[in-house]
């Protein structure tokens, strides 16, 4: 892996790569290769699956451009995107051994992996700019001159910072995911790549611990 990681960060083939005309263009853009067949593809994440750094070198070489042109044209951000398509070809290294070649091509196992990386981001930034938009707000913004508003505002974080310090690191994980996110069970079990059942558990024990915990301080 430290080699592909190598490879992409002192890499500048980025610059003009969003410009090409399509994703195909990109992947056979070198007319003196030769077309790989798909079983040459399958060939190289199974040797990935058996621990070859050098087969995933290989296939990040001849892929990674691809990754980076749907991942800029999903998030419009070529920042996100070099820091995304380093972190596809991880999950290809760590699920390699999952693959299985009659759920589709090699290539397209890439690029779903690829898509649902961008979009996630693209969630958990939107989430973000929500969550904070109590800045515009004019009812929060006018609790800066209302004393009593700013007291309430300020006590609804302190219980809320408070709440917070109840839960394992991995039940806040599991929540901030989800929800920060937008991200159904199975989706945040997938990103995290933990079992279903543990991430449900989580995210009902941490929502739990939040609710009692609120109702606890509250009181006081």
């Amino acid at each position: 892996m430290i080699s592909v990681v190598g490879a992409a960060r002192g890499n500048n083939q980025h610059q003009h790569e969003s410009e090409a005309r399509t994703l195909g263009d990109l992947l056979y853009a070198d007319q003196a290769k030769v077309l790989v067949s798909e079983k040459d593809w399958v060939r190289l994440v199974q040797s990935i699956a058996a621990g070859d750094q050098l087969a995933l070198h290989s296939l990040y070489e001849q892929t990674h451009r691809i990754v980076f042109t749907l991942v800029v044209r999903i998030t419009n951000n070529r920042e996100t995107a070099e820091e995304l398509t380093l972190d596809v070809f991880y999950d290809v290294w760590r699920r390699a051994s999952a693959y299985d070649p009659a759920d589709g091509s090699v290539v397209g196992w890439i690029m779903n992996q690829a898509r649902s990386r961008a979009i996630d981001r693209l969630r958990f930034e939107q989430r973000k700019k929500r969550v904070n938009s109590y800045a515009d707000d004019p009812v929060t913004a006018s609790a800066s001159h209302d004393p009593q508003q700013a007291c309430d505002f300020e006590e609804r974080s302190r219980l809320l910072r408070s709440a917070l310090k109840v839960l394992t690191p991995e039940e806040r994980q599991a929540i901030e995911t989800a929800f920060f996110s937008e991200l159904t069970y199975q989706e945040v079990a997938t990103k995290l790549n933990q079992p279903l059942g543990t991430v449900k558990t989580r995210i009902r024990s941490g929502l739990g611990k939040l609710r009692q915990t609120l109702g606890t301080l509250k009181g006081i």
